[in-house]
């Protein structure tokens, strides 16, 4: 069953944030402490100077306000937080684009990529590799036009199982005049978990976990995310 993990929702620095406001919590308990102290056995002939006494409770009253002010702001924090990831839940089993050339491969889900030449291409010849860059997979594409997709089921052309992962795709088109183009390669897959990660909102997509600002097409349910054979045109 897919679930929404808030385990890990806590920014790591909010550990830092607490820790300096409890120091300085007791600082300021501190400070009164002594400062009561003080002025029970200060010497009447020789009475503390209330500009330094002024100025030390100007200065703690200013720290904490700050303090206040953090809390407030760490709050307010906290429920965009929330309240992003909410939103995000509803990605779940959508079917997304990612501006990534970096697609997750899983035991039941191709690694799908969409691409697109900014004239249509004669041919396309495409590299995966793995995570690490080594070249795993070559093949000729089938083309019409200027764009199409590819799905790879992980099986390379000389019959290896890759296993499950993250890979990327790279092209290499030419035209009808044999002159090479430049090509745009997006990720495709489907959206099974969402998180909250030091503020920014994490979705998982075929097991690779991207940002949710690099999402730029959200689909259908899971429209075109299965297994497939090998590789598609356009």
């Amino acid at each position: 069953m897919t679930t929404v993990n808030t385990a890990t929702n806590t920014p790591a620095t909010n550990g830092t944030a607490n820790a300096s406001s409890t120091g300085l919590n007791g600082d300021f308990t501190m400070f009164l402490k002594l400062l009561t102290t003080q002025m029970q056995n200060q010497d009447p002939l020789s009475p503390m100077d209330t500009a330094q006494y002024t100025q030390q409770l100007v200065q703690y009253s200013q720290v904490e306000q700050s303090m206040a002010q953090t809390n407030t702001l760490k709050s307010i924090l906290s429920a965009l937080g929330t309240q992003n990831l909410t939103q995000a839940s509803s990605l779940i089993g959508r079917a997304v684009e990612v501006d990534s050339p970096v697609a997750g491969l899983t035991g039941t889900q191709a690694a799908q990529w969409s691409w697109s030449t900014p004239r249509d291409a004669a041919s396309v010849v495409a590299t995966i590799s793995d995570a690490s860059g080594k070249v795993v997979d070559t093949r000729t594409v089938q083309v019409t036009g200027n764009s199409g997709t590819l799905a790879w089921d992980g099986l390379t052309s000389g019959g290896r199982e890759m296993p499950a992962g993250k890979y990327s795709l790279s092209l290499k088109a030419l035209d009808s005049s044999g002159t090479q183009l430049t090509s745009t390669v997006h990720s495709i897959g489907t959206v099974s978990d969402v998180q909250l990660s030091n503020g920014a909102v994490l979705v998982t997509v075929n097991g690779s976990q991207v940002e949710a600002g690099k999402l730029i097409r959200i689909g259908g349910a899971g429209a075109g995310t299965g297994t497939g054979s090998g590789n598609s045109g356009a």
